[in-house]
């Protein structure tokens, strides 16, 4: 690296410090222990994890928490673009190192479309309508009530919309890339099934 790019990358690394410090300070003052904030946050991130605990189908668990952990991982970028370009901003966290809400996007989202995915494989019902459905309860019903808490704020103007397509989004991607692991599990028995045929 040359002088101006050593340069700028240290102008970066210093300021991402003095965020980090900006908001641990701000955690301490409004989003600590003893506000009702932090334990909703909380809550929303606790009582998911035993509801998928108590309630995932054993025999499928590898497949659909293959199907929540691809929905985290997008979620969470999604998230992360957004908070980090200030379209939005959680005022309380868990932790405040995190760079945006852990609660939604490890598992509050997660869960509900690994629920509504095990749901869909059990019943047979079409995937695309359900899925629009809880993207649309989350962008209309969830985060509307999260700003009317205090607990999500739009960085400009309101765009429910905009996560909307979010959420559509990582249920595509989601369901796209576990389908095309579990067509390659599938051709991988078959080829090996193949392979014992021909050397018997």
């Amino acid at each position: 690296m040359n002088k101006a790019q050593l340069e700028m990358i240290e102008t970066i690394r210093k300021a991402e410090i003095k965020e980090s410090h900006r908001w641990t300070e701000y955690w301490q003052d409004y989003s600590h222990f003893f506000t009702w904030q932090f334990w909703v946050v909380l809550a929303m991130f606790v009582l998911p994890l035993i509801i998928t605990i108590l309630f995932i189908d054993r025999k499928k668990a590898f497949h659909i928490g293959f199907y929540g952990y691809s929905v985290h991982v997008f979620f969470a970028y999604t998230d992360v673009i957004g908070t980090s370009n200030g379209l939005w901003i959680y005022p309380y966290k868990i932790m405040p190192y995190f760079p945006s809400n852990v609660t939604l996007d490890a598992s509050l989202v997660p869960v509900s479309y690994m629920l509504l995915y095990q749901y869909i494989l059990n019943n047979r019902k079409n995937y695309y309508l359900w899925m629009i459905g809880l993207s649309l309860g989350f962008a209309y019903i969830l985060k509307p009530l999260m700003v009317g808490l205090g607990l999500f704020h739009f960085g400009e103007k309101e765009n429910f919309f905009l996560l909307f397509l979010g959420y559509v989004t990582v249920g595509l991607i989601a369901k796209w890339l576990t389908d095309l692991f579990v067509f390659l599990q599938k051709s991988n028995i078959l080829s090996l099934r193949r392979g014992e045929k021909a050397s018997k």
